[in-house]
């Protein structure tokens, strides 16, 4: 059985309205998106007639989750809802539906099966690092080089 594990930007695509495949979301991401379709009670129906599951994710696969998105360097362009639906597909190994390139990236780091709605997704899987223009070195975090003191940047290393 192939769990399809749905993001924010799912729901607002309309992607569970339009399947009759099961789905699932967490928590933390039912609440951020329970005021879609409020008026038609759409929602409660799909969770009614078990098309839509809410289902935590353990405490180790959130861990591992962190874990993969600190080694990614997606971490700080994750919220506590996107690291909830990786740690979800970590432990169902499911498909993600997500148009979230930093989730998108740590997903497809791990491994998992990510599928994209309204977008291409992303093409290349990689890891991110900061590093300095002015000395060109990298680093694994930080706003501001501890050398010579300039901003520093981001670039994607591919994997």
């Amino acid at each position: 059985m192939v769990f399809k594990i749905l993001d924010a930007s799912a729901f607002y695509a309309g992607v569970p309205f339009r399947t009759s495949e099961d789905c699932y979301t967490t928590t933390i991401v039912y609440d951020e998106i329970k005021h879609i379709k409020k008026n038609h009670n759409a929602l409660e129906t799909l969770i009614e007639t078990s098309r839509l599951k809410i289902r935590e994710p353990e405490k180790k696969f959130l861990e591992m989750a962190i874990d993969a998105a600190k080694n990614s360097g997606d971490f700080q362009q994750l919220s506590k809802e996107d690291l909830s639906i990786i740690a979800l597909g970590i432990e169902v190994n499911g498909e993600i539906i997500t148009d979230d390139f930093a989730i998108s990236n740590v997903g497809k780091n791990l491994g998992l099966k990510i599928s994209s709605i309204m977008t291409q997704g992303i093409k290349t899987v990689g890891k991110w690092v900061h590093y300095c223009p002015g000395c060109r070195v990298n680093l694994k975090s930080g706003n501001e080089c501890p050398m010579c003191g300039s901003s520093l940047k981001r670039k994607l290393l591919k994997s």
